[in-house]
């Protein structure tokens, strides 16, 4: 990432819980996680967008 835009996220507390385990579980921080996952859906929607 050349640029980094910081946030303010607002989770439940059962949505946080979960990715924390699953951050951990893929021996990433819970930032990286939620960026790896994002990046992922937005690599979906575009193959999405493309092969209509």
């Amino acid at each position: 990432m050349d640029n980094e835009a910081r946030i303010t996220l607002r989770l439940p507390t059962d949505l946080h819980t979960w990715l924390v385990a699953e951050a951990k579980s893929a021996r990433r921080s819970l930032n990286s996680e939620i960026v790896y996952r994002l990046e992922g859906e937005r690599a979906a929607a575009e193959t999405d967008s493309t092969s209509s």
